[in-house]
């Protein structure tokens, strides 16, 4: 089967200046763009279901922007300040200078390791034995990163803030294609809950992840473009090797 229309489960881009709009024109593809999931903020009383008061825990731990902004939006709507002694410990230095949009920034107290690893906190946690911390999640998580912390005898408390939810495609826009491109788990549930009877056939399924790989299996589908690999450590640049052998082989 010769691919020609391909969906990916991300916002189409700002820019002009796209490998996908690049490959539309190089294999006369047509690329469509659809976020197969959404975030929500939990609400006051949702957050206050799970019984955590915030002002116990003098150390915050956050592993994504979306983590930051929901956290100090879910502070505000509570009336929760963030006194200044306060601790914030981030997987990555982005993350750590993003905070910037919400705290003065002190660099005695905002954490951060140098490879986007969360492992590399716990030497930082260690030293600050009088810490207690609370890390910010999503409610789709698993538990190694807390498990990898009680394991090092640092005892961090899990709490949500957020939620995925699955955006349903509109009648319109939910043809069959060739190609569908996905990024993370929760896309892929929400992709099996907008095409419930979902046969794959010759279609081709492309993602980016070990997880989302797995849980692509797990549906009983095949994988025929997994990233990041040595090969192809981006997905358009996978998908774009793809092509070039499609339209070769199939003219």
């Amino acid at each position: 089967m010769k691919v020609k229309n391909i969906l990916v489960s991300q916002p189409k881009p700002a820019s002009d200046k796209s490998p996908y709009f690049d490959m539309e024109k190089k294999y006369t593809v047509s690329f469509g763009f659809h976020q197969f999931i959404r975030i929500e903020e939990l609400t006051p009383k949702e957050f206050r279901a799970q019984h955590i008061n915030i002002l116990d825990y003098n150390a915050i731990i956050f592993n994504s922007k979306q983590g930051v902004d929901h956290f100090f939006h879910l502070c505000e709507e509570m009336r929760v300040k963030m006194p200044d002694t306060q601790h914030y410990y981030c997987i990555s230095e982005s993350i750590a200078n993003y905070l910037q949009k919400y705290i003065q920034y002190r660099k005695r107290k905002v954490f951060f390791g140098p490879h986007n690893k969360m492992e590399e906190l716990i030497p930082m946690m260690k030293r600050r034995p009088a810490d207690k911390f609370l890390m910010v999640m999503s409610d789709i998580h698993n538990d190694d990163a807390i498990e990898m912390f009680a394991r090092h005898k640092i005892i961090v408390q899990p709490a949500v803030f957020y939620r995925t939810v699955a955006n349903a495609l509109k009648r319109e826009e939910k043809k069959n294609y060739d190609m569908y491109v996905l990024f993370t788990p929760a896309g892929v549930a929400a992709f099996l809950k907008n095409y419930p009877n979902f046969k794959q056939g010759e279609r081709i399924l492309a993602c980016f992840g070990a997880g989302t790989a797995q849980a692509l299996r797990d549906a009983g589908l095949r994988v025929d473009i997994e990233t990041p690999s040595p090969e192809f450590p981006s997905i358009t640049g996978a998908i774009d090797a793809f092509l070039h052998e499609n339209h070769k082989r199939i003219r």
